[in-house]
């Protein structure tokens, strides 16, 4: 199998550079007319997998929505994997897992294991216990050629502060995760690694050069959070291409229920990326 980054590198090639979020809030079941259960979750899943395919790349199930409906919620989210995965899209379960020890060798066998009950792409992971506490889920990542995107630079505002706060040895604890993730990936050129960072496109650029990180980037903050495709074409200018993958969720989702205005607010969006990022 083809690794991970591979694999998206030529998904946004075919299709285009955009992840779309499925994140079935009570607010869009509402919306939709679909019941706030189980059952309600699976159908808004059917219809963002109907509406996305062939036109997005990449969909991210947001997991709380799915959690708490407890295992009712959990068993939709199966589901909803599976179809996104036999319509030919990746999936990043956004679960921002993030332990140590034996508790991170279950997470990464649940959302990234080859027996594993979710059976994503990638998964994205929380790094505040320290980079070496996610070292099962990117071995387990590594050995199935699945991905891992570690939250490094977010966009809400709570969690500059400490993202910004600076180390021992004189750089950011963003950045400096960063420099880690891109030696974990390697430096083979062209050959991006599977281990991606989470980099809102609100932001603006810190002092680690982004074009230098050999791996992938999920961008969210594009859409309702404000960030447009030229800001996400300038903090990302020179990255190698297919490794950008901007994200939406509201903005898109609230096109729907019907899947053809879905269709169409996923590929306008696309298609304005496209044009900024190329």
């Amino acid at each position: 199998m083809d690794s991970f980054s591979e694999r998206l590198v030529a998904a946004v090639g075919a299709t285009g550079p955009l992840c779309a979020g499925i994140d079935p809030s009570a607010a869009l079941l509402a919306r939709w007319g679909l019941t706030d259960d189980g059952a309600g979750l699976a159908e808004f899943g059917s219809r963002c997998v109907e509406a996305f395919a062939g036109v997005v790349p990449v969909v991210k199930p947001q997991v709380a929505f799915f959690e708490r409906h407890g295992s009712a919620g959990f068993a939709a989210l199966e589901r909803v994997i599976a179809e996104a995965r036999t319509a030919g899209l990746l999936v990043i379960a956004d679960a921002k897992r993030g332990d140590m020890d034996s508790t991170m060798d279950a997470y990464a066998d649940a959302w990234l294991g080859p027996d594993g009950p979710f059976q994503a792409d990638a998964v994205t992971a929380t790094p505040y216990l320290g980079i070496g506490s996610l070292r099962p889920l990117f071995d387990v990542a590594r050995a199935n050629a699945r991905g891992v995107f570690v939250v490094v630079r977010s966009s809400n505002p709570e969690g500059r502060p400490l993202q910004e706060a600076l180390t021992a040895g004189g750089s950011s604890v963003e950045d400096g995760l960063l420099a880690d993730l891109g030696r974990l990936n390697g430096s083979e050129p062209g050959t991006p690694g599977p281990f991606g960072a989470v980099v809102g496109a609100t932001l603006s650029p810190s002092a680690f050069v982004l074009s230098q990180f050999n791996g992938p980037f999920l961008a969210p903050g594009v859409g309702a959070q404000g960030a447009g495709p030229a800001d996400v074409a300038a903090l990302f200018a020179g990255c190698t291409p297919g490794s950008v993958l901007p994200s939406v969720s509201r903005s898109v989702l609230t096109a729907g229920p019907s899947a053809e205005a879905l269709r169409s607010a996923a590929a306008r969006a696309r298609d304005d990326l496209a044009a900024a990022i190329g």
